[in-house]
């Protein structure tokens, strides 16, 4: 294990961290959701990624997203993978420069065991769902962060076992409600908590059977 993942360890401890990094995360979308959601996961452990966006950098994009005034005009999904490796430098990455579109999803993403949707645009959000939710993969989708205040609206919604929504489901971010950085952070960051809370959940159940199994219960 290198230095951060030896820190990460004292908390969850080697066993559980071994548990989550085998773990694909597919990050659909690598902006403002996207590029949190990841430093998030990878905070916590996680350590197997596929990433695909189509766009670069722009000035714009500093106020919210995860990323650095000298990236400025580089592919957010090169850049991302840059940054994510300053927090964790052994990390596998799968990336794709491209635009994500109903047509090509199931190829990108279909390896993965999570799939966090951070697209921009409703279209993309539900042929996403459409196309992920008849599967057993974990999928994390967000609608709602525009604008400052009421933060408190900020939800987590279990609409099925594997699928979950989170934001306030009404402000979309526009000229009247800016993407803002403390709102579209709540919201990244919550979609990492879902995910790091189900797999927790999973290591300690398949901990739990073992223990039971090897008891003869």
């Amino acid at each position: 294990m290198n230095r951060t993942e030896q820190g990460i360890a004292k908390y969850l401890g080697e066993d559980c961290l071994h548990f989550l990094q085998k773990v694909r995360i597919g990050i659909a979308g690598a902006g403002g959701l996207g590029s949190n959601c990841a430093m998030h996961l990878v905070r916590s452990g996680f350590k197997q990624f596929t990433i695909a966006d189509f766009d670069r950098i722009e000035e714009s994009n500093l106020n919210r997203q995860f990323y650095f005034m000298e990236q400025v005009g580089m592919s957010k999904v090169e850049a991302l993978c840059e940054n994510l490796r300053n927090i964790n430098p052994d990390l596998d990455t799968i990336k794709h420069v491209q635009t994500v579109s109903r047509e090509n999803m199931l190829e990108l993403f279909g390896e993965c065991d999570v799939i966090i949707e951070a697209f921009d645009d409703a279209a993309s959000k539900k042929a996403l769902v459409e196309t992920f939710l008849p599967t057993d993969k974990l999928l994390v989708s967000a609608s709602g962060m525009g604008g400052a205040g009421n933060s408190d609206e900020i939800k987590t919604r279990r609409v099925r076992d594997n699928f979950y929504i989170v934001g306030d489901m009404k402000t979309e971010c526009n000229a009247e409600n800016p993407p803002f950085s403390p709102r579209v952070a709540i919201c990244a960051a919550k979609q990492a908590d879902i995910v790091l809370s189900h797999y927790l959940n999973k290591f300690n159940s398949e901990q739990t059977q073992t223990n039971r199994d090897s008891k003869g219960l």
